[in-house]
């Protein structure tokens, strides 16, 4: 299994707490990096995670001239396919929490609004929207049931949601290769691109994540049915769907 040294100091690592703790620290780290976070999801993908997303888009399907919502935006790189797939007359909204992250969006795509907002408490109507996708942010939320729970909420009855984040590999063999470059290789990145931080969140937060089946359970007990997972890279990145009843 993949594994790092848990750090001895919980304050070292404050993106790691509970709660409000967590929020507030991750919030402020993703606003410390978002200049370099586009470099960071390249090297760290190795320039796949943009075909990832365009899978999940099309696992999903959303519909021609429907509503899609893409939670934990980011710098936006799910709002190209979503508005490839729902075409000109479409709405595609971009909303994460942390507005530096955010600012990185403006101007990759025609976007009907970027939003500031929680995913544990989103700022949008019920049942507004066909479509939602969370692209590496259901591990960064203090509490992924709320978040869940919050999708849910703003899907329409039939709506689709995908989810793609980071996964331990269940194979042991590439295990032993994942723990290798969570110990030696992300390290060195951080130090290289001066964001020693967010590569020691990473595998961190990986290792403390929901395994696959508590990340289906979750979304079923926040209404959703026909929960499905596949992996990406060797099992390193896991890709959650599922429709709302």
């Amino acid at each position: 299994m993949l594994s790092v040294h848990a750090p001895r100091d919980p304050q070292a690592t404050p993106w790691l707490a509970e709660g409000d703790a967590k929020r507030r620290a991750v919030q402020t780290m993703f606003a410390e990096i978002a200049g370099r976070y586009d470099l960071l999801n390249g090297v760290m993908s190795l320039n796949l995670h943009r075909r990832w997303r365009s899978v999940a888009v099309r696992t999903i399907r959303p519909p021609v001239g429907g509503t899609a919502v893409d939670v934990c935006s980011g710098t936006g790189d799910f709002l190209a396919p979503l508005r490839q797939a729902v075409g000109a007359q479409g709405t595609v909204v971009g909303l994460d929490f942390c507005r530096p992250m955010l600012e990185g969006a403006v101007g990759k795509t025609e976007v009907t609004g970027l939003t500031v907002g929680d995913a544990c408490r989103l700022p949008l109507r019920d049942a507004c929207a066909d479509c939602v996708t969370v692209g590496w942010g259901i591990r960064n939320v203090p509490d992924m049931d709320a978040a869940h729970r919050e999708i849910a909420r703003v899907l329409r009855p039939g709506g689709k949601f995908v989810s793609l984040d980071m996964a331990v590999p269940r194979n042991p063999v590439v295990g032993v290769g994942s723990r290798l470059v969570c110990r030696r290789v992300l390290p060195a990145l951080g130090r290289l691109f001066g964001l020693s931080k967010a590569y020691t969140y990473l595998p961190e937060s990986t290792l403390r994540f929901a395994t696959r089946e508590a990340l289906a359970d979750s979304m079923r007990r926040a209404g959703f049915v026909d929960v499905r997972y596949r992996d990406f890279m060797m099992g390193n990145i896991c890709m959650h769907w599922g429709t709302k009843a």
